[in-house]
């Protein structure tokens, strides 16, 4: 299953040529990511509690399609986990006819707060604090 959010591009960020500037696409992504935590029930506030907190190690976007103001675009999210401290985000922008805008692809991982090192299992950590593991892509 694919997790995604659904997301209207706004006048105010766009760029000078009149499309969405491209730091804009990141926080897409961004906003897809919290919402996938949300959904599968680990809130920001849960993993504050936790002592722990998702970070982004690594990114890369590649721009395909323009976006406009007024375009209603699906961001979509998914962890990939293997071995170690890091795991794979996978995220697609479409349009609404499902051509692809933007592929955004990342390395993330989990941080102690307090030690301020990555935590070694963080699938099995997210899975110990998760409502619905499944959406995180634990245990699937």
């Amino acid at each position: 299953m694919t997790f995604f959010v659904d997301v209207t591009v706004r006048g105010y960020e766009l760029d000078t040529q009149g499309h969405l500037n491209q730091a804009v696409y990141l926080q897409y992504a961004e906003h897809a990511r919290w919402e996938l935590l949300r959904a599968a029930g680990v809130p920001q506030e849960k993993l504050l509690a936790g002592g722990v907190g998702p970070v982004q190690l690594e990114v890369t976007v590649k721009y395909l399609r323009e976006l406009r103001g007024g375009e209603r675009v699906r961001v979509s999210c998914a962890f990939v986990y293997g071995a170690g401290k890091t795991f794979r985000i996978e995220q697609r922008i479409l349009k609404e006819d499902g051509t692809p805008a933007a592929e955004i692809s990342g390395v993330g991982g989990m941080l102690d707060l307090e030690a301020r090192r990555l935590i070694a299992d963080p699938a099995g950590h997210l899975a110990s604090l998760a409502d619905s593991p499944g959406l995180l892509g634990i245990g699937v």
